[in-house]
């Protein structure tokens, strides 16, 4: 296996050199025979003069790039000097030292004010450096939650004064590095009119450092800097208040698309832009913040809480609880209203538990009076809004009940009160660190808790003249909360008792599960005769807490009769199968109980206000967690075009390969390697570089205002698009013109490569339409539009033909001239309607031997003795074309073309309607029978633009913003999306990725021009 290339970055360093030269590009393949039928194509290399052979160039590793070796030589340089000029002592005050180097005792920099004027060291990160002068440098060290300033000067008295070299050696350290420091405590120099150091947590003194090491350093740039997040966070938290006022229904927002535009837009242009993806994606850099790191205190005091208020309540003797840990795995599905996570167990099925609410019956059953658990949850729900995740915490409690199950209530009310009192005593300051992250004002509970009845609330609710925005209709007493109803209700009970905690007892049977206790038939009579008909039904004895207007947990009676139970799984088509020892404890007897159980992350989310509950769990999982990487299949397409494996001459030191020797051919590489984007690189307008040591291929256009737009990832194995270094260079002896580049369509991988390693900017705001097919169509056909359509297509006698490139049927000559002249109708009607937007031109027959044609037919109408009539059933024409394109393993087949024709004047049809919704049906058929998985479509615009690294402040951000809005409606970008989602597609974000500045209006008229084709 070649060593890793580094692609990308060569590309990189390749575009944007100021050296111009009078000989073509010799790596530049432009492939001229691209139009042939059977899509082979031959490799034509240019020379740099006739007659003249390619000349020698150094080899990789003996060519670094020159700016990189003028800084090399500097630095160098300045060490020999800095050599001769410092003492021992003073070389040894700074530099790297070993990790197991004995050191002084360290302090926390929490205490350090006690240290006035005192020598003491410390084991920090650096957290940020400002370097006003040659001769002063700022160094901000962190620990965690506390921050101080450190000085870095030439101060006497010497032998202590840091060097020159000393100083400029520390200015070039990266943030997060993590160092020893050696300092004097001492009150800081503060300008006048100022009367402490902000922007630290120690604000009444600095430290004056002595000695600086590296204990351990940053490999590569952080994608951005912990100091950056908290700014970022801070700014942000102007506007997420009114984020938080969240009026949505549940399950049926895709509100974390949206969430980097909404919640973290601000409007100072000068202070960094971190969003809610990026925070997700370098997870790590993100828990090191300020925020983070208060808000995981505070869940860990929350968790401790639970456990010890209950354990203190079994010492007490009052209610008998013991912690038990139950398994995740299950052989049934418990509970109604959430789908489960399934899995394979040893040949047997098996789901991953909703919650522990089977075995904390059983436990019950089992005679141990109370117990509760914290434990993982997992809700197979594909939900993506802010207010959901697919693996929680929870916080559970199951207790016998001895009169009345309002004793559940008042044990899960008396251990909430006991978190909040917790949290805003032992952790203000982590609360007050998180306000001004999220303007949230403290919690407000009442001493007694209200506790009102579910029927009780609606009734408030109809009072007050409250309608559901979306049906326009008062709430019922019958049915349960919707989000909004929930918020609007929190409003009116805060009026009325000052409260954001209160309680809604006797919920509708219909709002419960199925093991949940009718209330008494006391209770029951005296709801009906203070509600009457409007109460709908039965009600139950069980209860909800709400925080902030929100549901925070679920509690009450479970049935303990067989009997009762047996019948309410019946009535709830909950299958026995799978619970037989859940039965059992039912069957031998269980005595009454309740219990309730607690969401960690949703409860932290509402007392502290946070605008999404990604941010109260530290490794959150939702529906696009755990991107699962395209599955490939064993080898590759065409061995022979395989760029980790290639013959000894295309890795020389030559500048481009000899007349005798060729690349590999770019269709060949995008069946190994490529993705929907690749396939636009057989077009003209585009030139496609290749790398000289492995064949891998870049696919761009030139553009005549500087620019190169780059579609897609390089066409080479996943290792070879990132080098070793972030400063990895090409090897080319005559480099292209100075061309800034901007990449499209690069994927995730690509996308955290550029902006990790090279610095680069990256937003989305287009995704990739993808359908897993797992041998079988997507149930979205069965979607009721697209089968009317279907069924009106064969009710018109049109039928779809394939037509396959490499070894099946291949059309006629008059066959391919009645496609050709069809395609020409459809581009006439597109050029009367304007410019549209494309990545491709429409040359359907290029490269046949990597695509399958499925061709929608319907009989030609003509004129007739008595007027109209339908043709023979030989005499059909084409009236929809999908063309469908071989990718690499890794992602299967892209559906290249799908061309709706229309009946016209010169090829009248019957109705065509279904036709092309009957060819994708088609397609997407032999696709499944293949087994390879996966379908594109291609891209299509999303319907925001979202930033994802870099693109700078929320001001700016929303220009752009409002810039994407207004040229998606103007072109209607959005259509394409709408109509892939309803044949199955599901989005995969691919991202715009630019070095740093390299944008500008410039940049985005380049890629403008660059999409849209002009009339």
């Amino acid at each position: 296996m070649s060593p890793s290339l580094g692609i990308s970055s060569k590309l990189n360093k390749l575009l944007s050199s100021r050296k111009r030269e009078r000989e073509p590009p010799e790596t530049i393949d432009k492939e001229k025979e691209r139009k042939s039928r059977d899509g082979h194509r031959t490799n034509s290399s240019t020379n740099s003069s006739p007659g003249k052979s390619p000349s020698p160039s150094p080899s990789p590793s003996t060519q670094p790039d020159q700016t990189i070796l003028r800084v090399q030589l500097r630095r160098a340089e300045s060490s020999q000097v800095a050599a001769m000029k410092e003492s021992e002592e003073e070389r040894n005050a700074y530099g790297e030292i070993d990790w197991d180097s004995d050191y002084e005792e360290q302090i926390q920099i929490q205490n350090i004010s006690s240290h006035l004027n005192q020598t003491i060291h410390i084991l920090a990160r650096i957290h940020t450096i400002r370097a006003v002068s040659s001769s002063l440098v700022f160094i901000v060290f962190r620990q965690q939650l506390d921050t101080i300033q450190g000085v870095l000067s030439p101060t006497p008295p010497p032998p202590s004064s840091p060097t020159p070299h000393m100083i400029h050696w520390a200015s070039r350290l990266n943030p997060e590095t993590i160092v020893h420091v050696k300092a004097i405590v001492q009150k800081p120099n503060l300008p006048k009119g100022g009367e402490r150091i902000e922007g630290t947590s120690v604000h009444d003194v600095e430290l004056r450092i002595l000695e600086l090491h590296v204990l351990s350093r940053v490999a590569e740039p952080v994608p951005f800097t912990v100091y950056d997040a908290d700014i970022s966070a801070g700014a942000a938290g102007a506007e997420a208040e009114a984020d938080n006022e969240y009026d949505g229904d549940k399950n049926t927002e895709d509100d974390f698309n949206n969430s980097d535009s909404q919640s973290q837009s601000h409007p100072n242009p000068l202070t960094p832009y971190i969003p809610d993806r990026s925070r997700i994606a370098s997870r790590i850099i993100h828990l090191r913040s300020l925020t983070a790191q208060s808000t995981f205190r505070i869940q860990s005091t929350i968790s401790t809480i639970f456990r010890t208020h209950l354990a203190d309540l079994e010492y007490l003797n009052t209610t008998p609880l013991l912690e038990i840990h139950t398994p995740k795995l299950q052989g049934g599905a418990s509970e109604s209203g959430a789908s489960v996570f399934k899995l394979k167990y040893f040949g047997r099925t098996a789901f991953l538990a909703q919650s522990p609410q089977l075995f904390k019956q059983m436990s019950i059953a089992a005679d141990y009076g109370g117990v509760y658990e914290v434990g993982p949850v997992f809700r197979a729900e594909n939900s993506n809004t802010k207010r959901h995740l697919t693996e929680y915490t929870g916080l559970d409690l199951e207790m016998m009940v001895r009169r009345d199950y309002h004793e559940v209530m008042l044990v899960v009310d008396s251990v909430l009160k006991a978190i909040f009192e917790e949290v805003y005593t032992k952790r203000r300051r982590e609360v007050d660190v998180l306000k001004a992250q999220f303007p949230t004002p403290d919690l407000v509970w009442l001493p007694k808790t209200p506790v009102i009845a579910f029927a009780d609330g609606i009734q408030m609710l109809i009072d007050s003249g409250w309608t559901d925005p979306s049906s326009q209709q008062p709430p019922l007493k019958n049915q349960d909360l919707s989000t909004r109803a929930e918020i609007q209700l929190g409003k009116l009970i805060k009026e009325k008792y000052n409260t954001d905690y209160y309680i809604l007892d006797l919920f509708p049977k219909s709002a419960r599960p199925f093991y949940t206790m009718p209330a008494s038939t006391k209770l029951q009579k005296a709801m009906e005769r203070k509600h009457g008909d409007s109460l709908g039904g039965l009600v139950t004895s069980s209860f909800d807490i709400f925080v902030r207007g929100q549901e925070i947990t679920t509690g009450g009676q479970r049935i303990h009769d067989y009997g009762m139970l047996v019948d309410a799984m019946a009535e709830n088509d909950i299958s026995a199968r799978g619970l037989e020892e859940y039965l059992d404890g039912f069957r031998w007897g269980a005595p009454p109980h309740g219990g309730a159980g607690i969401g960690l992350e949703r409860l932290l989310m509402l007392v502290l206000g946070l605008n999404d509950i990604r941010n109260a769990s530290m490794y959150p999982r939702d529906p696009k967690s755990l991107p699962e990487p395209p599955k490939a299949l064993e080898g590759i397409r065409h061995p022979e075009a395989d760029t980790l494996d290639q013959p000894r001459d295309w890795m020389g030191i030559i500048s481009s390969p000899s007349p005798s020797s060729s690349f590999p051919p770019v269709p060949s590489l995008i069946a190994n390697y490529g993705d929907a984007a690749n396939t636009s690189w057989l077009d003209d307008r585009y030139l496609v570089w290749r790398d000289p040591k492995s064949g891998a291929a870049v696919g761009f256009v030139p553009s005549s205002s500087g620019f190169a737009i780059i579609v897609g990832d390089p066409l080479c194995d996943k290792s070879q698009t990132a080098g070793p270094k972030p400063d990895t260079t090409l090897a080319h002896s005559k480099p292209l013109p100075p061309l800034k580049p901007i990449w499209l369509l690069a994927s995730s991988h690509l996308e955290s490569v550029l902006g990790s390693r090279l610095g680069w900017s990256s937003f989305t705001c287009i995704a990739e339409s993808r359908v897993e097919l797992e041998g079988e169509v997507p149930g979205a056909l069965d979607d009721k539009e697209v089968g009317r359509k279907i069924r009106k297509a064969e009710s018109e006698g049109i039928e779809v033909g394939v037509w396959a490139g490499r070894d099946g049927f291949t059309p006629t000559q008059e066959q391919g001239k009645e496609i050709d002249d069809r395609i020409k109708e459809w581009r006439e009607g597109r050029r009367k309607k304007g410019g549209q937007v494309r990545l491709t031109e429409v040359e359907v027959w290029r490269d046949s031997v990597h695509r399958q044609y499925f061709v929608a037919l319907a009989p030609r109408k003509r004129e007739g003795g008595e007027g109209k009539e339908e043709g023979g059933v030989d005499d059909k024409i084409p009236v929809a074309l999908v063309v469908l394109h071989q990718l690499s393993p890794m992602y299967g087949f892209q559906v290249k073309y799908a061309l709706d024709f229309p009946s016209s004047l010169s090829t009248p049809t019957t109705p065509t309607t279904g036709a092309i919704e009957s060819a994708l049906t088609t397609a997407m058929h032999s696709v499944a029978s293949t087994g390879s998985g996966r379908l594109t479509f291609g891209t299509s615009a999303t319907s925001r633009l979202t930033p994802t690294r870099g693109v700078g402040s929320g001001m700016r951000v929303k220009i752009l913003g409002h810039a994407y809005e207004a040229i998606a409606e103007r072109m209607a970008l959005r259509g394409k999306g709408e109509f892939r989602k309803k044949m199955g597609a599901e989005e995969e974000d691919v991202y715009v990725c630019y070095p740093r500045g390299g944008l500008g209006t410039r940049g985005v008229k380049a890629v403008l021009d660059f999409c849209v084709a002009e009339s």
